[in-house]
């Protein structure tokens, strides 16, 4: 029987509710991977009423026996690392021939935070999270960036840590925070940090081919989302690596011929979280009831997240750069209590309507989106079990979108239970 190997993406701004999906997808799977992105991600799964939110270790991770796999396209701040092992560990959940990171991912030290912030501190900032992320991703691509592996010739990596700091604080002579980083000191520390995570450490694109060739299920799990792809996003409003689908490949060593889909998780509204264009955002009451009723806060820094119609324009694009295969619609439960519900169908440009995504920012700001007026469900989806008992409003609404984006909605989510999930 042929492999089933699926790669799950977002496909707004993030926050779409991955954690959840994947959670709920992965008793199908042997294997769930982790491509890209840091602790700069927030997947929440809440099982049993326990809300439960992961940064790094994949999602799956809450289904028993599965492997889970943190590849070589993420970028891994060792203290947090640490503290959701722990985290999970005191909940119980065996990691020990369970969980394997890649040795070829990047390290996050503490300069990568510094100027981090620093960058933030800027008029032009992007909104980042100021965990580090673009900073280490910025040293990979300059060839100066740090991997696990490199503790296997530990005198040259005392040396790239001490070139580094000296390099940035050429850069950045007026930070006393850079100025009280010791170059011994950071290579102490990480070191002691990861004699505690050494035994996940392997050459994780040769583990995750052979379980492949063994005839295994592989769920490639993305982080943030398609829109904030440093490729394909809203440029430079965005993160530093790959969410799309074929950052799956070059995180993980899987390669595109074994892929056999593409699960594109959006939510029934749009968010977005930092700077950059939203053609949809709400600032009205009605934004701030989608925000309070759907707790749009950011999982990992608590931030306020933006809140807007759904913009169909800007989800088909996404789908098409991710050769989406199937759609699962998450938080439609928010919009319960809604008389009047929209979609974002086209864009008004300078008196022209257009139906394709300008994806410069600068572009993007311009549009005034052209909406399609629905009637509210006005009951309540969470609960119901089976599709065809859900409200004809509401199915209109996702037969609509299912219609306009030309692929299916096959995982509806009627609350942010595990169990509150239907199938089609």
């Amino acid at each position: 029987m042929k492999n089933k190997n699926y790669i799950l993406v977002g496909l707004q701004w993030g926050d779409e509710g991955k954690g959840k999906i994947v959670d709920m997808l992965s008793r199908n799977f042997d294997v769930v991977a982790r491509y890209q992105g840091g602790a700069n991600a927030g997947h929440t799964i809440i099982i049993d009423g326990k809300k439960t939110v992961l940064h790094l270790i994949p999602s799956g991770i809450f289904t028993e026996n599965i492997i889970c796999i943190i590849g070589n396209g993420t970028v891994i701040d060792p203290d947090a690392l640490i503290n959701e092992i722990e985290l999970l560990e005191k909940d119980g959940i065996k990691l020990e021939n369970r969980l394997f990171i890649s040795k070829d991912a990047h390290i996050i030290l503490p300069y990568h935070k510094i100027i981090d912030a620093i960058n933030e501190s800027k008029s032009d900032k992007i909104g980042t999270t100021k965990k580090g992320i673009g900073p280490s991703y910025y040293d990979k691509y300059a060839r100066r960036g740090i991997k696990f592996s490199d503790f296997e010739n530990r005198t040259v990596l005392k040396e790239k840590i001490s070139k580094n700091l000296d390099y940035l604080l050429g850069i950045f002579p007026d930070s006393d925070e850079l100025k009280s980083l010791d170059a011994q000191k950071l290579y102490e520390e990480l070191s002691a940090n990861y004699a505690g995570v050494e035994k996940y450490f392997v050459q994780t694109q040769y583990m995750i081919n052979k379980l492949v060739s063994e005839g295994k299920n592989v769920l490639l799990e993305g982080a943030q989302g398609a829109l904030l792809d440093v490729d394909f996003g809203t440029y430079p409003y965005i993160t530093s690596s790959n969410p799309t689908s074929g950052g799956a490949c070059t995180g993980t060593g899987i390669p595109p011929t074994k892929i056999n889909g593409v699960i594109g998780i959006v939510k029934a509204y749009t968010t977005r979280v930092g700077e950059g264009p939203f053609p949809t955002e709400l600032f009205d009451e009605t934004g701030k009831k989608i925000a309070e009723i759907g707790v749009e806060f950011g999982a990992t820094t608590g931030r306020p997240r933006r809140c807007g119609w759904l913009d169909l324009v800007a989800l088909k694009y996404a789908v098409v750069i991710n050769g989406v295969t199937e759609l699962a619609l998450t938080k439609s439960d928010v919009l319960d209590s809604f008389e009047e519900i929209k979609l974002c169908t086209h864009y008004e440009l300078n008196g022209e309507i257009i139906d394709t995504f300008p994806s410069n920012p600068f572009v993007l700001d311009y549009v005034n989106p052209v909406y399609k007026s629905f009637k509210g469900w006005m009951t309540e989806l969470k609960g119901k079990t089976a599709y065809n008992d859900l409200s004809e409003n509401f199915r209109g609404y996702v037969e609509f979108i299912e219609n306009y984006i030309g692929v299916p909605v096959k995982y509806v989510s009627t609350g942010p239970a595990r169990s509150d999930i239907i199938i089609k």
